[in-house]
This record gives C-alpha cells, structure tokens and sequence, in this order.
C-alpha cells in the first residue's frame, strides 16, 4: 500500500470505522482464545492440545492485526486476510471440542467460537477492500 493509498484509508469514514470496528473484533477474538485455551489446559484432559494450539494461534494472529490496524500499517490488508483464515479454522476446532463437552466448558469453547466467527467475518471484510481501494 501506498503513501496515496493510506491517506485514502484515512479519509474514507465508512473503511475508518469498519477498521475500528474490526480493531475491537480482533481483541474480543484474542481474548477469548486466551480464556478458552486456559481453560483448556485447566481442564487437563486427552485430545485437548489442538484446541489450545488453535487458541494461541488465533489470539496471537489477532492481537498482531489489530496493532497493525491501529497504526494503519500497509500491511494489515494481508494480516487481516490471515487473520480469517485462522479464526476461521480456531472457531471450527473449538465447537468440535465444545460438542464434546457439556458445562462451563463448553460454554467456554462456545464464547470463543463466535468471537472467531465475528473475527473472521470482519478480517475478511476488511482484506476485501484492499481490492476496493484500487
């Protein structure tokens, strides 16, 4: 992205709040992998280690793009498009373990599947209009 293209992401109120709102997506998805992933490991039980590796992963890919976001780095157009990837498969690992599970677990595991979903649906969004700038 160009110096033009950042200025143009500035300027145009709808992509400025969609990032904002994307932004905040991105910390709900990081946190609730974190609460999710801990209670996995709380719950110390076998076939557990996919869903906390997906947990990690997501919040840690989250985190990263929301501050690329919030500096309006040229490359949170790409992060973003990861971003979904990652939630996308993380949310999917997490319901498959919620289904497995009954109680506050799965509650747990549940929570942290729509943030994903939410995540990823905005990333996605917001990957897209890389295109729409050009």
């Amino acid at each position: 992205m160009t110096m033009t293209t950042q200025s143009q992401t500035q300027a145009n109120p709808q992509m400025q709040q969609h990032m904002m709102e994307c932004i905040q997506n991105c910390l709900d998805c990081a946190r609730a992998c974190e609460m999710c992933a801990a209670e996995c490991i709380r719950m110390d039980m076998p076939g557990m280690a996919e869903c906390i590796a997906a947990c990690l992963d997501c919040a840690d890919i989250c985190l990263l793009d929301a501050r690329l976001m919030s500096r309006n780095s040229p490359m949170h157009f790409d992060t973003c498009a990861l971003c979904a990837q990652i939630c996308t498969t993380c949310g999917d690992i997490c319901e498959r373990m919620a289904g497995s599970h009954p109680g506050q677990s799965a509650t747990m595991m549940q929570e942290c599947v729509e943030a994903c979903r939410r995540c990823a649906q905005s990333c996605s969004a917001m990957a897209s209009m890389r295109t729409a700038m050009h």
